[in-house]
């Protein structure tokens, strides 16, 4: 797409009505889940804007999920870091720790409505298979966590809180063992339960309606962000800056700036050891158009088409596809993605920690440590927002023993 087109472009019109952002999106999914996207497609039509919904999910928002979250000014960073103010939009302060309960609230609703008294979803980091533990728990419903062994392994607080929860957490060993295969076994399970269980999916990614609802949910991050910034700033971002798996956060901070051109708008993929070897998670920075997991979209496969193994210290953001809306941008020149290696999000989770007192999660680490590049490109007088999306509890096992502590 071209700037010209670009200029003309109003961003709060997609998808269409099939679920696609330009070529990308849709529904790629087996006959026997046709209806039940239909049944949602048209159940999520009809209450997004229905007033009780939205007051229903508004109330959940500001008294279980504790918005709105705050906008920080992170004073100390600015000035350590020499350029541009840096504002941080703290989702690591919602109830379970990440922006991932603002979806789960709104799916826990629409499953509520549909009648099904069994959840499932699957998790990377653990933080959305949290948020889905906690809100089953409170609606009494059933509730099975798919998980890739590796994330078990690496992220043990957050499996015994699901567990705590009365969630059954149950490790994926195909595969890499990471969210990729997790999503694999949950789309397995719902294929054979679709009667009486409901998806809860964690990010923008699967077959329509999926991106758009959990886009829609998480939109609540950047409404928020909007606001504060211009009370607290009297002006929009200069930028915005978000780390990007499946995109979740990132597209919740970005989409209400979308049609403000003079946002830019930064998305961090995971570098892993580099982008110049296959050892990453970054299929919007080197990867190309295919279909996984219900919608075409930029992913990371093979010469054959295979998909290929993903490497990230983040297992949320170890994915080797990313939600298709963001496909949309790369290609629209509405947002660049860029990458940040594991070395890079460890120095900047160190860096916050030690300047602000905030320990951020290792998936906004990422985001992080392109924002302290930015800053200085930008220089003083303009304003950043980095989303944290999530706090980093539940990394510090992996970084201790990155240092070689056992703890």
């Amino acid at each position: 797409m071209s700037n010209q087109q670009d200029n003309v472009t109003d961003y709060h019109t997609y998808p269409d009505a099939t679920g696609h952002f330009g070529p990308y999106g849709g529904r790629f999914a087996s006959e026997t889940l046709m209806d039940a996207l239909d049944e949602l497609s048209a159940m999520y039509t009809k209450l997004k804007d229905d007033p009780d919904f939205r007051a229903e999910f508004d109330k959940d928002l500001a008294h279980y999920v504790g918005r709105p979250s705050p906008l920080y000014f992170a004073e100390r960073l600015t000035q350590k870091w020499g350029g541009a103010d840096i504002y941080l939009k703290r989702e690591d302060l919602n109830h379970t720790g990440a922006h991932k309960v603002n979806n789960t609230i709104g799916q826990a609703l629409l499953a509520k409505y549909s009648g099904k008294p069994r959840v499932i979803a699957e998790t990377g980091a653990g933080q959305h298979g949290v948020a889905t533990a906690t809100v089953a728990a409170r609606l009494g419903l059933e509730c099975v966590v798919y998980m890739g062994a590796e994330d078990v392994e690496r992220q043990k607080l957050n499996v015994y809180r699901m567990r705590m929860l009365g969630a059954t957490v149950i490790p994926v060993t195909s595969g890499t063992q990471t969210l990729k295969d997790a999503m694999n076994e949950a789309m397995r399970d719902w294929v054979t339960n679709v009667d009486n269980t409901y998806y809860i999916i964690g990010t923008v990614a699967g077959p329509h309606p999926y991106p758009t609802l959990v886009r829609d949910f998480n939109s609540i991050i950047g409404r928020e962000a909007r606001r504060q910034i211009q009370e607290q700033a009297g002006a929009l971002p200069d930028a915005l800056v978000a780390c990007v798996g499946g995109g979740s956060n990132a597209i919740g901070l970005f989409w209400e700036f979308l049609n403000d051109k003079g946002v830019a708008m930064y998305g961090v993929e995971a570098g892993g050891r580099g982008l110049s070897g296959n050892e990453h998670a970054a299929p919007l920075s080197k990867g190309r158009p295919g279909v996984l997991h219900g919608n075409r979209t930029y992913i990371m496969a093979d010469d054959d088409g295979q998909i290929m193994g993903t490497h990230s210290v983040s297992a949320g953001l170890d994915y080797p596809g990313v939600g298709p809306e963001h496909a949309w941008l790369k290609d629209s020149g509405r947002a660049q993605y860029v990458a940040a290696t594991d070395d890079e999000a460890l120095d900047a989770f160190r860096e916050l920690t030690r300047t602000e007192g905030i320990m951020p999660a290792l998936e906004s680490s990422h985001a992080v440590a392109y924002a302290k590049k930015l800053a200085v490109e930008l220089g003083k007088g303009k304003r950043i927002i980095v989303n944290l999306s999530g706090r980093g509890d539940k990394d510090v096992h992996t970084v201790a023993a990155l240092d070689g502590l056992s703890i």
